[in-house]
């Protein structure tokens, strides 16, 4: 890719960004390309696709995420983990207001332009909750689907105005769902792992 065409490219993301934070992710791409100063015809030949430029600005934060889990298995608890990366993993899908709906359906899309860095941050998501149960410390009748699907939801809640004060205590109470006490199954009384951040 040429440099100029590069700074362009680079532009229109950093432009796309704000907007679709501003607007959520249905934001009008005509009014990308003019904030850019530039034209929608530019912005499609970078970004073909609403999916494309979605791609384009997530694909970085999934890869962030990958990457975070690889280090929360070496350095944290396998409870402490798999909190700490659902945490990440919902301030990710709320960074861009609407981008979760897009997310979900890119799973079972295979032609999606999302589709490889959906699947690539559910299995990050699926090996820490794999290795948490395996210790004992999660539940056993959850898997990956289930994981990527409660970060969908805590996502929405975190987008609806008169549900995001309450956004971090449902995350936690999820989370404290999704543990169990080492070794003692999921027996009412006992003392669950910390979830708060």
């Amino acid at each position: 890719m040429r440099a100029d065409a590069r700074k362009n490219r680079d532009h229109l993301l950093a432009v796309a960004g704000a907007v679709i934070t501003e607007q959520g992710a249905e934001a009008s791409l005509r009014d990308i390309a003019r904030r850019a100063d530039m034209g929608l015809a530019t912005l499609l030949r970078h970004f073909p696709t609403r999916e494309a430029l979605l791609d384009a600005l997530l694909r970085t934060s999934f890869d962030e995420l990958t990457a975070r889990a690889g280090e929360l298995e070496k350095s944290s608890s396998p409870e402490d983990a798999l909190v700490s990366w659902l945490r990440d993993c919902v301030a990710c899908a709320h960074e861009y207001r609407g981008v979760t709906a897009l997310m979900t359906a890119a799973l079972e899309d295979t032609e999606s332009a999302l589709h490889a860095s959906c699947v690539t941050m559910r299995a990050a998501g699926t090996g820490l909750l794999a290795r948490a149960q395996a210790a004992g410390m999660a539940r056993t009748d959850i898997d990956g689907t289930d994981l990527f699907a409660l970060v969908a939801a805590l996502a929405w809640l975190g987008d609806q105005p008169s549900f995001a004060p309450r956004a971090d205590h449902l995350l936690d109470v999820v989370a404290s769902a999704i543990l169990t006490s080492a070794g003692s199954g999921d027996a009412e009384g006992e003392r669950r792992p910390q979830v708060h951040g």
